[in-house]
């Protein structure tokens, strides 16, 4: 099955309904759009704890979407990302050209992925252009394949998490005048695992997994406390005054090592370029407790804030916009998704 990238604008058919679903470790986030011309609205969300036997969630979710076709991504040690040069060609040569090129960036036996491409600056010095490389293993694709098709549904087509995550910032934030002309990271925190891509002028230019997200601030807090995971969960999204200066020392060390991270794809970022990361923005379940930006502020000494992946959707009166706006740096994926043509 071919691996499709991204695309910064999407051309929608009038009235087109399009679902995002992202299967993350701790939850499944679902996203359902409606495009009519140039409007975007929110029909439906949907957050549901993921459970060893996902099939029965995934079938509930499905059966709630009213579509069995569903765009969907996948991320971890099994993807990759890269961009790199390459001598100047249309799109058709570069389709021919991209098997016997990747070998020299993957770091996985071409026979064993699907590969993809697209052309994000065509007009480099030197007769050259900037491609993104993307790759993940098949072995992991037809696993996420299969899952789904257990459920009854379809895959309308597959994504990296990195990508959707860009997409939906780019469609909510490349016309900002604050982000014009900037370059800007994206820190995306799951679970299991923390997504970071940089962005020079809307451009992606580096992105990279990084193994230390959401669930390694609660085992701290777990471990400080002596509480039960459930227990320390809980308290890391709502805590109560009286405890927050604990809370803040006890996942300190995890929240330096991710901090660690980030400003060594930074450095390497900086070392590459003519231009600095000017600020951070942060988005995912592990991103929600209280102090994080604040630490990440003080440990990078840079500017931290959150966005709002639902910023230019429309929502209905119909749905509690209280509840999703609270639920959104959830589903900044899941939004990517949806946006998909």
């Amino acid at each position: 099955m071919k691996l499709p990238v991204f695309n910064l604008k999407g051309k929608f058919r009038k009235d087109r309904i399009s679902v995002g679903m992202d299967i993350g470790t701790s939850a499944i986030k679902t996203v359902k759009l409606k495009f009519s011309k140039d409007s975007f609205e929110l029909c439906s969300f949907n957050l549901e704890p993921a459970q060893i036997d996902l099939g029965p969630v995934l079938k509930k979710i499905g059966s709630s979407c009213d579509t069995k076709r569903i765009n969907l991504s996948i991320s971890g040690p099994s993807t990759i990302i890269r961009y790199v040069d390459f001598p100047q060609m249309n799109a058709g040569e570069l389709k021919q050209a991209l098997r016997f090129e990747a070998e020299k960036y993957i770091p996985f036996s071409i026979p064993d992925v699907n590969l993809d491409s697209h052309i994000l600056k065509s007009d480099l010095p030197n007769n050259k252009m900037l491609i993104l490389l993307a790759a993940v293993k098949k072995e992991s694709l037809n696993q996420r394949l299969k899952l789904i098709e257990d459920a009854s549904l379809q895959a309308n087509l597959i994504d990296l998490d990195s990508i959707a995550l860009i997409n939906a910032f780019n469609f909510n934030y490349a016309g900002d005048d604050n982000i014009k002309a900037k370059t800007i990271a994206l820190l995306n925190i799951g679970a299991h695992l923390s997504n970071l891509n940089i962005l020079e002028n809307a451009i992606p230019r580096l992105s990279r997994d990084i193994q230390i997200a959401g669930n390694n601030f609660t085992q701290k807090l777990q471990d400080t406390l002596s509480i039960d995971f459930k227990s320390a969960e809980e308290l890391k999204l709502h805590p109560d005054k009286e405890r927050l200066d604990k809370i803040i020392v006890a996942v300190e060390s995890a929240v330096s090592s991710l901090a660690r991270e980030v400003r060594a794809s930074f450095d390497y970022y900086e070392s590459q370029s003519t231009t600095n990361v000017a600020k951070i923005f942060l988005s995912g379940g592990g991103s929600l407790f209280a102090g994080l930006k604040d630490m990440l502020v003080n440990l990078l000494g840079m500017e931290v804030e959150y966005w709002d992946p639902l910023k230019k959707i429309s929502i209905p009166e119909s749905i509690d916009s209280q509840k999703v706006k609270a639920l959104s740096a959830q589903l900044a994926v899941a939004v990517g998704l949806a946006l998909r043509e």
